[in-house]
């Protein structure tokens, strides 16, 4: 009898799900319950949310580029990864909400209405793709309508990532580093479909 691994498929995800809590509610714990408290929780689920996302993003081009033992494991829990990367962002989003209810005035010096709309539609697309990651969800919208919601969400999502990151850059030149590894995935994803399609024939 082989003992499951912490590892893999759901026992991955409430894994995850449990350092992430655990993790935002240390910075709270450690910094209080303040406004940079929240402000230190945004932060850091902003960088495990891209780390996540990336992970279900780039796991099928990955194994399929560089067949092998970890390509072949993100793959096959890249549905994990993908609900992990939605409960990180919903810890994001609770922080946010949190920071906007108490202290307004440094919710909206951060924010504005613009980044409240895209924000808001990346975070319905992440909804929609947590709530559709089941096989059932399959046969209830059918595989055509399915897909077409998959990859509109998570380009959607890839082109957020670097159009939010992207626009802080004159503030700190570190935001170039998730430009550009969310840019490598995605150039990554259109260089395995290369592979698929093979050579052109001549």
């Amino acid at each position: 009898m082989t003992t499951a691994k912490w590892t893999e498929s759901w026992r991955l995800f409430w894994l995850l799900s449990l350092i992430l809590a655990a993790m935002a509610l240390g910075l709270l714990f450690a910094t209080g319950w303040t406004t940079e408290g929240y402000r230190l929780v945004i932060r850091a689920t902003a960088r495990t949310s891209l780390i996540l996302f990336l992970a279900a993003f780039a796991a099928s081009a990955a194994a399929r580029l560089w067949p092998g033992a970890f390509t072949h494991w993100l793959r096959r829990n890249r549905r994990q990864f993908g609900l992990s990367f939605a409960m990180s962002h919903l810890i994001h989003a609770l922080a946010i909400f949190t920071l906007w209810r108490s202290d307004p005035d440094t919710f909206w010096r951060l924010s504005n209405k613009g980044s409240i709309v895209s924000g808001g539609i990346a975070y319905l697309f992440i909804a929609a793709l947590a709530v559709t990651s089941f096989d059932a969800a399959v046969q209830i919208l059918g595989p055509k309508a399915w897909g077409w919601l998959h990859w509109a969400g998570v380009w959607f999502i890839a082109i957020s990532f670097i159009f939010t990151n992207g626009k802080r850059i004159p503030v700190s030149s570190w935001y170039a580093l998730p430009v550009t590894l969310v840019i490598a995935a995605v150039i990554l994803r259109i260089a395995a479909k290369q592979r698929r399609r093979g050579p052109a024939a001549t």
